[in-house]
Parts: C-alpha cells; sequence; structure tokens
C-alpha cells in the first residue's frame, strides 16, 4: 500500500476548526460526480486510481470525461441530478453549472451523511479537495484554508523536492541491495531525468563515467563515496571488468549503488554488459533511461536530425572503429546510400576515415555535417564543414572528443539561428 503524508494543515484565522486531515480509501465503493465539465475532468482520473465505482450524473460532458465513460472507467448516466442519487454513496463531488441542483445534491449528503465535496461553494461543503502529488509511493495532500493557489504551490514545492532528492526524505526500512544504472543525459545536469536524479540523492556509492553529468555529484551528501571509473584500479582486469567488480562488490555490502553513465546506458554505454555481470552474481539491478547525446547534442545545436521534408530517417552508428577495420560491424556502402541523416559517436579520431568510405561508396563528398563539441555544456561548440573537407576542419579546428557528428542536409536547416546551451 502506498505510503502517505497527510494533508499540510495551515489555520486560517477565519476558520476556527480547520478541516480534519484523512485518507480515503475508496476502492469498490460508490461515488458519485455531478456535473461532467472541467472540474470533473481534472478530479476523475485521482478517483479512478483509487478504484472508485463511480457514477457520473451529468447531461453532458467534456470529451475527455466522455472517453473516460467510452472506456468504462465510469458510469455515465446522461442526465440531471435527482433526489435520491446519492443513496448509498461515500462520496460526492458536486460540480455542476446549476446552483439549485447543487444546494439540493448538498442537503441530500448532509441527510445522508455523505462526504461531500462542492465546486461553487467550498464553505457550504463537508469536505474539500487538497492539493495533490505523488511521488514514488508517496502522495502529499496540501490544503491551506480558502487558498488554493497556496495550496498548489506548497504541493508542488514538497513533489519536485521529493523527486529531486533536495527534500531528504530516506526509507526507514532495510535496504535490498542493488544498482541502479543511471543514464545521466548528454552533460546539462538539468538534462538528467527526475528518477535518476533521485536515485543520485539516495545512493551510498556512485560510479560515474567522466562523460555523466558532473556538476551533480557536488550536490551529493559528504556521506557519498563517489568512484571516477576512470580511475578505478584495474590490475589484471580489463577496465570493463573492474568496474563490474566494483559494482559487485559495492552491492554485496549492503550499498545502494548508481552506475551514473553520460547519455542512455543502453547507447553505446555497455549497460548491458554490467547488468549482465550484476545478474550472474544475482544482484538486482533497475536501469533509468536516459536522454540520449544522439539526439539531444544536435537539438541543443539547433538541428533537427528528422525534419520535416528533408529526412524520412536518421541512423545512429558509432564511430570509434575504423571503416577498414576488421572489427568493424558497420556497413559503410549501405549507409552511404541512405538518403537521410547519419549520426556519428566517438568518431572525431576516425571521421577521415569515415569520410572518405562514405563518399568511396557513393556519397556526395559535398554532403554537409556539423560537429557539436561538449554538447549542452557551457563549453559547446559546433563546426561545420563537408564530408570532403571535415579532415582538414578537424585539424584545423581542433575538434576534440566528446562531439557528435552529423551528417545530412539537416545541418543546413536553420543555420545562423542561434541555438542556447541551456534554453530557459
Amino acid at each position: 500500500m502506498a505510503e502517505h503524508v497527510e494533508h499540510a494543515q495551515y489555520a486560517d484565522p477565519a476558520e476556527p476548526h480547520p478541516a480534519y486531515p484523512v485518507g480515503l480509501r475508496l476502492s469498490g465503493r460508490r461515488v458519485v460526480v455531478l456535473g461532467g465539465g472541467q472540474v470533473a475532468q481534472r478530479r476523475l482520473p485521482a478517483l479512478i486510481a483509487a478504484g472508485a465505482d463511480i457514477v457520473l450524473v451529468s447531461p453532458s460532458a467534456t470529451p475527455s470525461v466522455e472517453a473516460m465513460a467510452e472506456a468504462g472507467e465510469v458510469r455515465w448516466e446522461r442526465r440531471r441530478y435527482r433526489e435520491g442519487d446519492l443513496a448509498d454513496t461515500w462520496y460526492a463531488l458536486i460540480a455542476t453549472s446549476d446552483p439549485a441542483a447543487n444546494r439540493l445534491a448538498s442537503a441530500e449528503a448532509e441527510r445522508t451523511r455523505t462526504w461531500c465535496v462542492r465546486s461553487d461553494d467550498a464553505n457550504a461543503a463537508t469536505a474539500w479537495t487538497p492539493a495533490t502529488g505523488r511521488s514514488e509511493g508517496v502522495t502529499v495532500a496540501v490544503l491551506t484554508g480558502r487558498d488554493p493557489r497556496r495550496s498548489a504551490a506548497v504541493r508542488d514545492a514538497i513533489v519536485e523536492g521529493l523527486r529531486d532528492g533536495t527534500l531528504a526524505a530516506p526509507h526507514h526500512r532495510e535496504r535490498t541491495p542493488g544498482v541502479a544504472l543511471v543514464g545521466g543525459g548528454p552533460g546539462d545536469p538539468d538534462l538528467i531525468t527526475v528518477r535518476g536524479r533521485r536515485l543520485l540523492a539516495e545512493a551510498d556509492v556512485v560510479i560515474a563515467d567522466r562523460l555523466g553529468p558532473r556538476d551533480l555529484l557536488d550536490e551529493l551528501p559528504p556521506h557519498v563515496e563517489v568512484i571516477d571509473a576512470a580511475k578505478i584500479p584495474y590490475g589484471r582486469f580489463m577496465a570493463q571488468e573492474a568496474i563490474n567488480n566494483a559494482l559487485i562488490e559495492h552491492a554485496k555490502a549492503g550499498k545502494a549503488v548508481v552506475r551514473l553513465k553520460g547519455g542512455d546506458p543502453f547507447v553505446f554505454g555497455r549497460g548491458m554488459e554490467e547488468a549482465q555481470a550484476l545478474a550472474e552474481h544475482g544482484i538486482g539491478c533497475t536501469v533509468v533511461p536516459g536522454i540520449s547525446s544522439s539526439i539531444s547534442v544536435p537539438g541543443a545545436a539547433g538541428i533537427s536530425v528528422t525534419h520535416r521534408g528533408v529526412a524520412h530517417e536518421f541512423t545512429v552508428v558509432s564511430g570509434h572503429v575504423a571503416p577498414d577495420d576488421p572489427r568493424s560491424l558497420v556497413d559503410w556502402q549501405a549507409l552511404a546510400k541512405l538518403r537521410g541523416t547519419l549520426v556519428l559517436m566517438m568518431a572525431v579520431d576516425k571521421i577521415g576515415a569515415i569520410a572518405a568510405a562514405l563518399i568511396a561508396h557513393g556519397k556526395d563528398p559535398a554532403t554537409p555535417l556539423a560537429m557539436i563539441q561538449e554538447g549542452t555544456t557551457a563549453a559547446q561548440r559546433r563546426v561545420d564543414a563537408t564530408l570532403a573537407t571535415v579532415a582538414e576542419t578537424v585539424r584545423t579546428r581542433d575538434v576534440r572528443p566528446p562531439a557528435v557528428i552529423v551528417v545530412g542536409d539537416v545541418v543546413t536547416v536553420g543555420v545562423g539561428v542561434a541555438a542556447p546551451n541551456r534554453p530557459e
């Protein structure tokens, strides 16, 4: 059952007796909603999630409410309120546009001792709806008397704090050892997912890649052990083996471990190898997807990899192995024939050979490309070239990894339009 943070209650000087906060368990119990307008549209999803047996009484409804009825989530009686509608009802929401009907229904609720919320007259209601939010099994419900905007503001602040870890709320229970493979996004710390940031805040140990959002590490509590994956002693192990062993060792010690990776764990991130190693030792693993730099970095530089009318597809390729290397798994001949966008990752050192291979297989040497270095960070820079000139451009403009290279006509769309590194 979900944990609940009950209603934060602020005394209203004009209200001598503040409302008593309580959580209603409505699963399988009859709830009547009068009115099918915007109020019902906002309130119904939570009642549906609570498992209530909902009867909607209204001659009309918004398209969204009608869709809920068509999906069988509520039973809709297309008529106006009439006496007796609240019989055997546990909870009622009165939200019609007819003041007389609202007063009659409210009077019936009082007689039948049915808790009743009124959207038109809170003072005449026997219950108030709090501003409610949820995060990881915690329900936050806030009442501030007659100030619903303040309720919503307090609710939002608490939920946001729980989600991003800035509000400390540790789990006071025995934890199951495990590892979270967290995709940190392309580099800007604001682009990590909400879940990833929360898991970081709850971690005992963080094993971080150099391409992860490093700024987030400074926000961690002092007790968190931060390990730079690039500096793990390898000894007789290969680098990845050493990282796997570190994950296993700390998880078996009962620690909450976060493996913080750049981009997405499974997009050229070797996350599956780490997940497999953990599984072999019976260690639970949670995968938190991240924003892949293959699309986010071009976007931050003002490039849409699938701009309408220019590209109907985009292909993401690892360029860490040269085209003539026998270890290469890439069909460069097939790629050269594609008309869409080609996104090259880890390809700065090999871009000359890659460009030559594409041209040799029929790609136009004048095909434009853009190299975005340190994408989404304060150091972001974009350098444009063509397949024919890129090798020389990398040398003369001193382009260095990490950089994402975009090949195709999409790079010429919107050239000259400033794209901020961190959109406000």
